[in-house]
């Protein structure tokens, strides 16, 4: 974004239009990516001067100071200025105007005899006084760097994207279309934006409400819709309308994938969710090993003439079935009763939603055949847990129903998580059959005559990694069970490793 007051937009015919750059501009680009390469090692106030006088030039050849600006402002951002100074500016001045008081200075020859005492209580020359002085005010900081990473063509580019930004900074509400609504609804919920997705003939259009229909205009906002530009601008084919309080008027601002672009420099990370709860809440359902696979912004959902994307979805990993899952924390009323009508239209779909305690609806979702749970603070992971136990116990139900009452599996062992991915069910499900053709050893089937050979190959004495070997042998992993179902127990020496011991011995 650039500074409010380098805003360039035209009003004509009552509409809102930056007023973008052509190829025309490309020379001033050059220009001022030439001023400052030409004062890296001097003073920030003769690049200032530079840029001044480049700026008279402009307006006389009928061109705009605010252009000139705006440009160098967004180089400069780029740039890095330091303070250079034989001695810390702060300590001169402090002895400097300690000096200064005793002598009275009102002339030239006293200024002169402050600064000689100043140097003397220093120990160092006149001259180094004089060059620290006053050198970490901001219009002597030297311009140590000023290789940028924008070309004049790029330049242009970013300009003309921070114009738009800028532009934006004032909207009430954004609509936008573009062939990648998934992607951008994803950033409107991470820039906390409030938004709805509605389904017109010309396809879905995304509608982002502005800080007017909250409480009051912040910065944040502004910023929110400046970002969120150019998540828009990264897409191949867009539009975006937006409306613009202009001083107290509505004006309609119209941008199309023709004026602006994303100049090919990495953008300014964003936040990977919309919020801490759900941050907090993906991190420590992840770290379960479910089976259930956490999935986030899942496809859209068809809510009347409106979209809506879930925050979460669970896939669980042994049956075609998806449980959606929204998180519904704190927005003004008008927009939770906006969002409870979204639910109550969302309808073939399985749907859990976490309710925040100060809202109050629960019942209300409840009603619209949706399962919930509330919240205050973070979404409990047992509650979530809790409601899909219920569902993989009805799929556990119907897969063991469909299985056999007696399994046996062609190989000599064979974990039981593996003959259930050979079944396509989960553990559950095969965990009560019988086995006739093998023995359960911990949580593996070994057929007895597999169990007769190792008998003969282990014996006391021999260590833990040598039986562990054996078992390796026999595709048996839970060296544990095995062993003790083989009546041998470890016995730990030290920092040794183990040994074989009969058990009772």
């Amino acid at each position: 974004m650039l500074r409010k007051d380098l805003l360039r937009v035209s009003r004509a015919g009552g509409g809102y239009r930056p007023q973008f750059t052509t190829r025309e501009h490309r020379p001033l680009a050059a220009r001022v990516l030439g001023t400052f390469e030409a004062h890296v090692g001097e003073r920030r106030g003769d690049l200032d001067d530079a840029l001044a006088d480049l700026e008279a030039e402009a307006a006389e050849a009928g061109g705009d100071f605010k252009l000139v600006r705006g440009l160098a402002a967004l180089v400069e951002r780029a740039c890095a200025f330091e303070t250079r100074a034989p001695v810390p500016p702060r300590r001169v001045r402090r002895a400097t105007f300690e000096a200064a008081e005793a002598v009275g200075v009102a002339s030239e020859a006293e200024r002169e005899t402050a600064i000689d005492r100043a140097a003397d209580a220093l120990g160092i020359d006149p001259a180094d006084v004089e060059a620290s002085l006053y050198a970490d005010r901001d219009v002597n900081e030297v311009l140590v760097d000023a290789d940028v990473r924008w070309d004049p063509d790029s330049l242009l580019e970013q300009y003309d994207l921070s114009l738009a930004q800028t532009a934006l900074f004032d909207a009430t509400e954004v609509r936008v279309r573009s062939n990648d609504p998934k992607r951008l609804v994803s950033a409107v919920k991470r820039l906390r934006l409030m938004y709805e997705l509605e389904t017109t003939p010309e396809g879905r259009e995304l509608v982002v409400t502005g800080p007017d229909a909250l409480f009051s205009r912040t910065r944040r906002y502004g910023t929110a819709f400046a970002r969120l530009l150019r998540t828009v601008a990264e897409s191949a084919e867009w539009s975006l309308s937006a409306t613009i309080d202009d001083r107290g008027r509505e004006r309609t601002l119209r941008l199309g994938a023709g004026d602006v672009t994303v100049p090919g420099v990495e953008p300014v990370a964003e936040p990977d969710f919309d919020s801490g709860v759900e941050a907090d809440f993906a991190g420590r359902f992840r770290a379960l090993d479910l089976d259930w696979t956490l999935v986030r912004e899942p496809e859209p959902l068809e809510t009347g003439a409106s979209v809506m994307i879930p925050d979460f979805a669970f896939d669980y990993d042994h049956a075609d079935f998806r449980l959606f899952f929204e998180v519904m924390g704190f927005w003004t009323p008008e927009y939770v009763e906006k969002k409870l009508g979204q639910l109550a239209d969302v309808e073939d779909v399985d749907l859990l939603v976490a309710v925040d305690e100060s809202l109050g609806v629960g019942e209300a979702i409840a009603a619209s055949d949706h399962r919930v749970v509330s919240y205050s603070g973070t979404v409990r992971v047992k509650d979530v847990v809790d409601v899909l136990r219920e569902y993989e116990a009805e799929f556990v139900a119907a897969a063991a129903a469909d299985l056999p009452d007696a399994l046996s599996p062609d190989a000599d062992a064979i974990r039981l998580a593996d003959l259930a991915a050979d079944r396509g069910v989960g553990v559950e499900a095969i965990a009560e059959k019988s086995f006739p053709d093998h023995e359960l050893v911990g949580r593996t089937l070994v057929r007895p005559a597999v169990l007769e050979e190792l008998a003969d190959e282990i014996d006391a004495g021999m260590s833990l990694s040598a039986a562990e070997a054996v078992l390796d042998d026999r595709d048996i992993d839970d060296a544990s069970a095995a062993l003790s179902r083989l009546g041998y127990r470890v016995a730990w020496e030290g920092l040794g490793g183990g040994t074989l011991r009969e058990k009772g011995a």
